[in-house]
């Protein structure tokens, strides 16, 4: 089967870059990394509203693909500073799901728009 490229996804703002939202390829959907972006663009948050936003973001183009929340099983998360932000994002993740997906943490340099989270993920159908 080939991939299925997901690039129009409701509620989830289009990117000026060329990439697809997801790509889906046999059982597992490949999710973009994704901003505190809305409609108008990046919005300043602090680290969890950021990582909110970002993990919505994240289950609309998972749900678009054809997958939800307990289908991910890897998520790979971007910090601007992780030693300020790292226990506010473990909190959002706590609430986020009910089974914790494999996960990297890292501080990038600088992340686009002076973001303070960029998350993307995996997840693979027969997970749940």
């Amino acid at each position: 089967m080939p991939p299925l490229y997901i690039t129009d996804v409701a509620g989830v703002p289009a990117s000026s870059s060329p990439i697809s939202n997801a790509v889906v390829v046999g059982g597992t959907c490949h999710i973009s990394g994704q901003l505190s972006v809305y409609e108008g663009g990046y919005r300043v948050g602090s680290a969890r509203t950021e990582a909110e936003r970002a993990f919505e973001l994240v289950f609309k183009v998972a749900q678009a693909a054809g997958f939800d929340r307990d289908d991910i099983v890897y998520i790979d998360i971007a910090f601007s500073d992780i030693e300020r932000d790292l226990a506010e994002v473990n909190e959002v993740c706590r609430a986020q799901f009910s089974r914790f997906p494999a996960r990297t943490i890292y501080e990038a340099a600088k992340l686009p728009f002076g973001a303070k989270i960029k998350i993307q993920a995996v997840a693979m159908k027969g997970t749940g």
